[in-house]
């Protein structure tokens, strides 16, 4: 089990019983920017995604310290403009009317996803400058979530590019295309060779169609692993060469807040069942759905609690393995599956590290409409 910072635990002791909490680390999360500005080559920038990690406190944070911020919906771009960024690019498949109007009344620079979206800006009698978002063939990069080279609703297929490119609407200027391609991605090598071949895929493309090419942006995908805790070997991407000329545009989200946040959950209960041994929490999935959603099993640290005024025994397992399971009423609530402790009681906190980014933000916080957890910002 990975050892908490001593300023993590003493936050989290502080919280009242029953604990349910995630803390949030801005200095973890100013630190993880500057290891990343510092592995960059020249003509690098990179925006925050607010998806990862929404909270007003960690997205006003790393708008101070990244070149600005990617948001994907009218929600995001007003957690953008509140916190002051310098910079705001805006994505998605499915923006409304209202979103794309409201992006470029921001300065946003709009990613276009289709040739209806494009029908569309020019009927709103918008101008603006855009990248184009493409859908390439095959971009030999692995992650957790694929967006190219297979069929999803992200982009525009690359066989459909050149018509596209020869219809633009007047008052829309193409300087640019956005190349995302998978998420969480762990090899630092293939990241690079990617980005390499995206710059120059994009500055051939960009010559054939006539465009004025000024950004690629090729998103993020900087990965992690849950289980084992290693994350990306950034060291490659210093040799990747952006033209002078160029700017190259990156994305990252979870590897900017996953590090700097922690899921904490009381045990409730302990049980064994089956065969099986189970700590109840104070908490689970509606909090932190990640584990659930990808169907692996978030290691946690136990955080002793050693005061029990009840009058009755106080449940203990020793030299166990432990399913963490929440409160909600399904056998899906589960967190961890079979993980060693040498000694949990009713009482202790169970502590999830990396729970910075697709934790809170991507669960479904209103089943059983159970209290939300304790948000502690340090």
């Amino acid at each position: 089990m990975a050892e908490l910072p001593n300023h993590v635990t003493a936050a989290l002791r502080r919280l009242p019983a029953p604990a349910c909490a995630y803390l949030y680390d801005t200095q973890a999360l100013r630190d993880r920017a500057a290891t990343l500005r510092a592995a960059l080559p020249d003509n690098t920038r990179f925006l925050y995604a607010v998806k990862a990690n929404g909270h007003p406190d960690v997205v006003r944070t790393l708008a101070q310290v990244c070149d600005g911020l990617e948001v994907a919906s009218l929600g995001e771009l007003r957690l953008a403009t509140d916190a002051g960024a310098r910079r705001i690019a805006f994505a998605g498949p499915g923006k409304t009317d209202a979103e794309l109007a409201a992006a470029v009344t921001a300065g946003a620079l709009l990613n276009v996803e289709s040739t209806h979206e494009l029908h569309r800006l020019a009927g709103l009698g918008l101008q603006t400058d855009i990248c184009i978002r493409v859908n390439r063939t095959g971009t030999g990069l692995t992650g957790s979530h694929t967006m190219t080279g297979i069929a999803t609703p992200f982009g525009v297929d690359e066989t459909q590019l050149p018509a596209l490119l020869a219809d633009i609407p007047p008052g829309l200027n193409v300087i640019g295309f956005h190349l995302h391609a998978v998420s969480n991605n762990l090899d630092g090598a293939a990241h690079a060779a990617f980005l390499t071949d995206a710059i120059t895929w994009s500055i051939g493309t960009a010559q054939k169609h006539g465009i004025g090419l000024r950004v690629i942006n090729a998103g993020g995908g900087f990965g992690i692993d849950y289980e084992s805790g290693d994350s990306i070997d950034l060291t490659p991407l210093a040799a990747v060469t952006v033209p002078d000329g160029l700017e190259l545009l990156l994305e990252p989200g979870r590897y900017l807040a996953a590090d700097a946040g922690w899921y904490a959950a009381e045990v409730l209960d302990l049980k064994t069942t089956h065969g099986r041994v189970f700590a109840v929490l104070r908490g689970g999935t509606h909090h932190f759905r990640l584990p659930a959603a990808w169907g692996y099993s978030h290691p946690f640290t136990v955080l002793p609690v050693d005061t029990w005024d009840r009058p009755y025994p106080r449940p203990a397992v020793t030299d166990a393995e432990v399913d963490a399971v929440g409160e909600l009423c399904t056998p899906r609530d589960v967190l961890t599956r079979g993980h060693p402790v040498t000694h949990l009681r009713v009482g202790d906190l169970l502590v999830f590290a990396r729970a910075g980014a697709y934790g809170w933000d991507i669960s479904h916080h209103d089943f059983l409409r159970h209290d939300p957890p304790d948000f502690l910002i340090l």
